[in-house]
């Protein structure tokens, strides 16, 4: 019986474990059930850089789990199965441990054979992303190591391989949010303890494996930048090996038809794109570039394909108003937070198709951008904004929202791997804007974020900065005063800043209006969160209307030019998505949402002019209500309130006294106005509360601010509005025959979105008191 009892438990050492099927999600996609047919997200991983061969690495695994920081086994099968590249606490990993498990280390191992017909090239391991410290060894022999969670990495492996089965060994470290060791690596919204808005983590491997063969002197990497200007392609191509007297032949091409060629070497050189046709959200035109690697006799030597758009991001002023430009025309750029969790896989989308599908939605719904929130997505997301026409403003992940004390080295990783991000996502035409910092996260000194934001910049000036998304917000250090965006957070919102410093106004977040779908909701902690409670489907889609309806009027009268709402899907204990988590349910009006989201980008392309408007000074003018059906009502006050009322010819002489202002300097700003009222001189119209009213001038600071009025264009495009010189960007407004100071972005009934250009324009006409 001894005997046999030790034979069974050497078997049972030296047997590999059984492969471990799918875990049941909290809630499942469409896509759960087509993940683990086949190979796990078969498709060519890099699809801004393809060649003809190559391995596709996903699927089991063998895995070994541990606290502690032992070292690797080699040669042995190990206790556990995950499918690569699903996150191990994902149920689609078919492990699913609990976001608080304290086995930081992670040990995958697998055998591969190298194809024969890849003898005579160099072959390459690249990993789309491990989170978040990775260690390679093949065949015992260690390939390399690399820090970063959110970036692609490759080692040249063929020095370790064997002619037959080779075995690879990857060794992961992911303190998360633990500190462990010291440690604080960029997480995004990854946490040990998931609730609220911070979600469960994806630990290990979480994008595609595979292999590549490649020729012993390659293209390692291509670097494209439009020129509009000269319809040309700027390009540099980097190589591995050795290239010396080689060359570059880049080809631009639509379809099979080359369009434009030249011939370069390391450096950059220009390809002519005649008659180029621009790239954007409603014409996402992509062109082909075949690059041909040759040696001194012009001989091919490597091959890669890559796709581009002819488009450029740039800053300009417009009617008055600084505004981001792309292809030189202003279009408002109205997008989500798309923060890309899944219930199924976490981190990484069941299948291609469900990573194209929350983008197709953005499209479905009316949206022009994304805001690509505190994570990275693989090469494949990318390609679809592109391919779809999406602009995307990239988050570079942040390290902890708690307790920020990052050392210098902690610091300069988290700044190496911001670097690393724009250079593998330069060449993709969809990435318009970098964030650098949200709400204060991860910022240790404001200026780090400065010199942050600037690094940025000079690293790719080809696209906007945003230095500090919610500077306004949280624990932000506050606002950094560079980059092309001045970006504020507001909940509910929508509220903005007002273009200045050479920056942009946006709205980096707002919104996060919540509606319970009962069946398709998961928390893991039981609670739910959104920033306003809706009813009902019809409540929710009007309430999101009248959001976009006040954004609108911020753009006219504050100069905003971007928002983003919050956001595309319900998450983790969060529901204020347009869609739910699981993704089968749309919770607002689509046709309602997209022809709110469309009209607002339509306004845009017809902004008016923001720019002063001289009055008469010292001289007695009246001012006829603009909207339709109410031009027979003029501004005028009683009992000290101002008030519209109907004024004509036989109207007492009081009433036509009252609706009869003299035009003074501006008593805080003589560049301004101030209203003198012509039967109670000394008394000014002046905003209290937001109620509009005339007050005896008292002298105070104060008193001479709220009597001030900036005179622009009139909103609607004709007539004059009157900005308020200490609230910029609110106006004089009637609204139920009452006066009042008005943004139009909703909330009191006086503020309502609905008709706010139109009541806040008035025609400057003669006194009826002359």
């Amino acid at each position: 019986m001894l005997v046999l009892a030790l034979v069974a438990s050497l078997l049972a050492a030296t047997s590999g474990a059984q492969a471990a099927p799918a875990r049941t999600p909290p809630l499942t996609t469409p896509w759960t059930d087509q993940a683990l047919v086949g190979t796990p997200l078969p498709e060519y991983p890099r699809p801004q850089m393809t060649r003809p061969d190559w391995l596709n690495l996903n699927g089991e695994w063998q895995l070994r789990q541990s606290a502690t920081d032992d070292a690797p086994q080699f040669g042995t099968d190990l206790p556990e199965r995950v499918n690569v590249p699903f996150p191990v606490e994902s149920a689609l990993s078919g492990v699913q441990r609990a976001a608080n498990d304290n086995r930081n280390y992670l040990f995958y191992r697998r055998t591969v054979t190298v194809p024969a017909n890849w003898s005579g090239r160099r072959v390459l391991l690249h990993f789309g992303a491990v989170d978040w410290q990775a260690t390679v060894w093949v065949n015992g022999t260690q390939a390399g190591r690399h820090s970063g969670g959110y970036d692609a990495f490759t080692f040249d492996v063929t020095p370790y391989l064997d002619g037959g089965s080779n075995e690879i060994v990857v060794k992961v470290w992911d303190p998360t949010d633990t500190r462990q060791n010291g440690s604080l690596p960029p997480i995004g919204k990854q946490t040990k303890q998931p609730g609220g808005i911070f979600y469960t983590p994806s630990s290990g491997i979480w994008q595609t494996v595979w292999l590549e063969p490649v020729p012993t002197a390659s293209i390692s990497s291509v670097d494209v930048y439009p020129n509009l200007s000269g319809n040309t392609l700027r390009v540099r191509v980097f190589t591995r090996g050795d290239v010396t007297g080689h060359s570059v032949l880049a080809e631009a091409l639509t379809g099979a038809t080359v369009v434009g060629s030249a011939t370069g070497g390391f450096t950059e050189f220009s390809v002519p794109v005649p008659n180029a046709r621009r790239w954007s959200p409603d014409d996402p035109f992509l062109y082909d570039l075949r690059v041909t690697l040759r040696n001194a006799g012009g001989a091919q030597v490597d091959r890669t394909t890559h796709y581009f758009g002819m488009r450029e991001i740039t800053t300009g002023v417009v009617n008055g108003v600084l505004r981001p430009k792309l292809n030189g025309q202003f279009v408002f750029q109205v997008g989500t937070l798309d923060q890309g969790f899944w219930p199924d896989g976490l981190y990484t989308a069941p299948t291609d198709a469900a990573l194209a599908f929350d983008l197709r939605k953005h499209k479905d719904l009316g949206f022009n951008m994304v805001r690509k929130h505190i994570k990275v997505e693989p090469q494949r997301w990318f390609y679809h904004a592109d391919r779809l026409g999406l602009l995307v403003w990239q988050d570079i992940p942040s390290m902890t929202a708690q307790d920020i004390n990052a050392t210098d080295a902690q610091q300069t990783q988290f700044e190496t791997e911001a670097r690393e991000i724009v250079d593998e996502h330069r060449s993709s035409p969809a990435v318009v804007a970098y964030t650098a910092y949200n709400e204060g996260w991860g910022e240790r000194a404001l200026a780090d974020t400065r010199r942050v934001g600037q690094r940025l910049k000079d690293q790719d000036p080809t696209r906007l900065v945003n230095t500090h998304s919610g500077h306004n917000c949280c624990q932000s250090l506050g606002d950094p005063g560079n980059g092309d965006l001045d970006d504020w957070h507001v909940y509910l919102g929508p509220d903005s800043p007002s273009p200045s410093g050479g920056r942009v106004a946006v709205l980096g977040e707002f919104g996060g209006l919540g509606l319970h779908t009962p069946g398709h909701e998961y928390s893991p902690n039981g609670d739910f969160f959104a920033y306003e409670w809706q009813p009902n489907p019809t409540a929710l889609t009007d309430r999101y209307v009248g959001l976009v309806q006040g954004t609108q009027n911020l753009m006219l009268g504050k100069g905003l030019s971007a928002s983003v709402y919050t956001e595309i899907t319900d998450l983790e204990g969060e529901l204020n998505g347009f869609l739910t988590y699981d993704r089968r349910v749309v919770k607002m009006d689509e046709a309602r949402v997209r022809a709110a989201n469309t009209a607002l980008i339509s306004a845009s392309r017809t902004v008016g002019s923001s720019a002063p408007v001289a009055l008469p000074l010292d001289t007695r003018r009246s001012w006829q209500v603009t909207t339709p059906g109410y031009t027979d009502r003029y501004l005028r006050h009683r009992d000290s309130l101002a008030y519209t009322e109907v004024v004509d010819a036989g109207s007492p002489a009081l009433l036509k006294n009252d609706a009869t202002y003299t035009v003074r300097a501006g008593l805080a700003d003589a560049s301004c106005y101030s209203f003198e009222s012509v039967n109670f001189p000394g008394q000014y119209l002046r905003h209290a509360d937001s109620r509009v009213r005339n007050s005896p001038n008292d002298g105070t600071a104060l008193m001479r601010a709220d009597a001030t009025w900036c005179a622009r264009v009139g909103l609607t495009g004709s007539g004059v509005s009157l900005e308020s010189y200490n609230y910029r960007g609110r106006y004089l407004r009637h609204f139920d025959s009452q006066v009042w100071l008005s943004n139009g972005t909703g909330g009191q009934a006086w503020n309502t979105p609905t008709l706010w250009a139109a009541d806040s324009t008035w025609n400057v006409t003669a006194p009826w008191a002359p």
